[in-house]
């Protein structure tokens, strides 16, 4: 049963909080002040004064443009939010995403962003503007107003002039850019009536109390972080306390002393963040943490590791940690971003299955005399219809087989921003019974006891001599077959040689040490080899061994395979050691010397 919608649209639920509690923090942000973090907090009252000023700018200086959509250009701080609710309280279609501060691929992807969406106008602080100016201008986006927000902006508007919109429930609230590796951006265009469904969907899925207190580190232009983490406390009074990724990724236990100073009750991560918790918070670091207050940590984004959410829970046990806190979820921009997630009062489901047979897409139980693999469950439904079908017959699929998730309900947005056709073959999918209004997710997973268990992605799917296997297994058991491999740094991937249209399979792994002997490498390589054939059957892989931070990924953490094998087929990659087979040497545009390919011996 769809829950009874608590607000129609964002604003409404943030002008309700100004009315019942005007002064209860809406946000806190914690700064780098050094080793420490210094909190900026904002109430309710404020964010609406902040939120009314955006309007009335925008009102007032874009009055030709209001069906183009605004861009927002900001660090992760409050700013981003007064900016990002201030274009709800003008009825203006809103676009988050990350500033443009670098250059390279940052940069290409907000200009893709640009010119897919038609802007007519930029948001950011007054130390960005002039700079974002020049910037529009030499892209030749004369006609994108540059408009800089804050404390600090010379140009104020008075918030007392704000007139609220008029605004339908199938107008677009923001458009949700794909943070994946392809080149060309589809923005997601999520209306006000889809984010008050997922925001409800949520609060009933996580069982989400008045005047929740929510902590994270996620980037507030991607959907966990902004859906998730910023506007679920808001949806229902509560208050968000938030750092930036670079804080935490520098320094670990800062998200766990949230938890344990704001006394946390919700928070969110890809499964590498709390692996990363996990190896690297200090025995010192955690001695006085009391992780009691959690009562919801959603793990979602990427693949969910069984073995992660064991060792999460066993080293803070002692912290006040419960085990049925972890949460393993599922969601995407397309459905807003819920999907499915686990029960709030019982441990997460896993379960083992034959991988032979999961190789041909089934769900069986594990054998002794076999290899096997861990799935986890990442719960029931929610709010959403899921369908499993097979992709290529459109046959809906019984329990325990593995096809693509389809999805239909109130959460999945209306469709790609000016993509007609994409959005009429991804939005409109119909099943071969003729089940017609289905959203093709291009994820892969299965049905077993109302539990959705996600396997993998369509396009990344090594498909070798009949058998489909997954990339992350093959990356999982690289990492885990010696210390010298860094753990989350690898992308496995096909390239295809024309010549025979076979599709080889290239593992780039990162290695811990920036420096090891040219004899340990090339005994690592070998061992990667030798690995691949005896757990997978993989005769001839090829083996990539690269420096640290060479694997690329998105801002929620998942791999960017895709770009991976482009860096690689480009040359492009900090090699240290590797050994191709010569079918694959022979498609790498190196950019000196073609590399010498190495003979395998069988």
């Amino acid at each position: 049963m769809p829950h009874q919608l608590q607000y129609r649209t964002m604003t409404d639920a943030v002008r309700t909080g100004v009315e019942r509690h005007p002064e209860r923090p809406a946000f806190v942000y914690l700064h780098e002040d050094g080793p420490d973090m210094r909190p900026e907090q904002l109430s309710y009252a404020e964010l609406d004064r902040r939120a009314r000023s955006v309007a009335t700018r925008l009102q007032h200086a874009s009055q030709q443009d209001r069906s183009r959509p605004v861009l927002l250009l900001y660090p992760p701080t409050l700013d981003f939010v007064t900016a990002f609710l201030g274009c709800f309280y003008a009825g203006r279609t809103a676009i988050p995403a990350p500033l443009p501060d670098e250059p390279g691929e940052r940069l290409a992807r907000v200009h893709g962003i640009l010119r897919d969406a038609d802007v007519g106008a930029v948001l950011t602080l007054p130390k960005y503007r002039q700079a974002i100016a020049a910037w529009l201008a030499a892209a030749g986006e004369q006609d994108v107003l540059c408009l800089a927000t804050g404390a600090d902006a010379e140009e104020t508007a008075d918030p007392d002039l704000w007139t609220p919109p008029r605004v339908r429930d199938t107008d677009v609230a923001f458009l949700q850019y794909s943070s994946g590796s392809t080149s060309e951006p589809k923005g997601v265009m999520v209306t006000h009536a889809n984010l008050a469904a997922n925001e409800e969907a949520i609060r009933g899925a996580m069982v989400t109390p008045d005047g929740v207190v929510a902590g994270s580190w996620l980037p507030l232009y991607h959907d966990m972080g902004l859906i998730g983490m910023t506007l679920q406390p808001l949806w229902v009074g509560g208050t968000s306390v938030q750092m930036s990724p670079i804080a935490f990724i520098k320094q670990p236990h800062r998200w766990l002393r949230m938890i344990h100073d704001y006394r946390v009750e919700g928070t969110a991560s890809p499964n590498f963040g709390y692996e990363l918790c996990t190896r690297r918070v200090t025995e010192e670091q955690s001695a006085d943490l009391d992780l009691s207050s959690l009562r919801v940590a959603l793990n979602g984004a990427e693949p969910v590791r069984a073995e992660t959410l064991r060792a999460f829970v066993g080293r803070f046990a002692g912290n006040g940690l419960r085990p049925q806190a972890i949460r393993p979820c599922y969601g995407l921009a397309e459905n807003t971003l819920l999907v499915s997630s686990g029960d709030t009062e019982a441990p997460h489901l896993e379960l083992t299955v034959d991988a032979r047979a999961l190789e041909q897409d089934e769900l069986r139980p594990a054998r002794s005399d076999r290899a096997d693999r861990t799935l986890v469950g990442c719960g029931r439904p929610k709010d959403t219809e899921v369908l499993i079908v097979d992709p290529v017959t459109l046959r809906v699929l019984p329990d325990g087989q593995v096809g693509e998730i389809w999805l239909r309900g109130r959460s999945v947005a209306s469709g790609y921003w000016n993509r007609k056709e994409l959005t009429a073959e991804t939005f409109r999918a119909v099943t071969a019974d003729g089940r017609a209004g289905y959203f093709r997710t291009g994820d892969l997973g299965a049905l077993l006891d109302e539990e959705l268990y996600v396997t993998g992605r369509i396009k990344e799917m090594l498909i070798q001599h009949g058998r489909n296997l997954y990339p992350q297994d093959i990356e999982q058991a690289v990492q885990e077959s010696g210390e010298a491999f860094r753990r989350g740094g690898g992308a496995v991937f096909t390239v295809t040689d024309e010549a025979s249209e076979r599709a080889h399979v290239v593992v780039v792994q990162e290695l811990r040490a920036p420096a090891v002997e040219a004899a340990d490498l090339v005994q690592l390589g070998a061992s990667v080899q030798s690995l691949i054939s005896r757990q997978f059957q993989l005769p001839a892989v090829s083996v990539v061994l690269v420096r640290p931070g060479a694997i690329r990924r998105t801002t929620s953490g998942k791999t960017q395979r895709t770009l991976m094998r482009r860096l690689f087929l480009d040359g492009s990659l900090p090699v240290l050691h590797q050994r191709l087979q010569p079918p694959v040497a022979a498609l790498v545009t190196a950019p000196g010397e073609a590399p010498e390919p190495a003979v395998t011996r069988r």
